[in-house]
Parts: structure tokens; C-alpha cells; sequence
């Protein structure tokens, strides 16, 4: 699932020299990256459509990385 995940956010991002196999899942989307808003509404909004979740505004703010979005879609596809 995290290489799915890493693969939508090179995607997004457009990021260069990078791979789903090589994404560091510590990364710091906002940090590290430096994605805005937006940019993590639209990940999110192909997250849902990926995975079959939704995921509340209201928690946008905790998917910072790959390890924390993995374990976010993990637990709400037990809901």
C-alpha cells in the first residue's frame, strides 16, 4: 500500500529522481516538501478515490507523511 501511496504523491507532485521504492515514508510532506494546501487537497482527494475511503477535513492536518497517510487509510478501511 505505501508504494500505491508514494506513487500518487510523485505523481501530484510531480517529483523528479524519485520512486515509489525510494519515497522516504518519514518524509515531511509539508517540511520536507514544501506542499501547501491545496496541493495535499488534491492528494487527498486521489487518495479517496484510490482507496475507496474518505477522509475528513478535519484530519488533513495529520497527514504529514507516507507512514502516517498509510496508517490513516489503514484504520479507515477497518471502519
Amino acid at each position: 500500500m505505501k508504494e500505491r501511496i508514494a506513487g500518487i504523491i510523485i505523481n501530484e507532485l510531480k517529483i523528479k529522481d524519485v520512486t515509489p521504492q525510494t519515497f522516504d515514508p518519514n518524509l515531511d510532506l509539508i517540511e520536507d516538501l514544501g506542499i501547501d494546501s491545496m496541493e495535499l487537497t488534491t492528494i487527498v482527494v486521489v487518495l479517496q478515490d484510490e482507496f475507496g475511503i474518505r477522509i475528513d477535513e478535519d484530519d488533513f492536518a495529520q497527514l504529514t507523511s507516507l507512514a502516517k497517510i498509510a496508517e490513516y487509510i489503514e484504520i479507515k478501511k477497518k471502519d
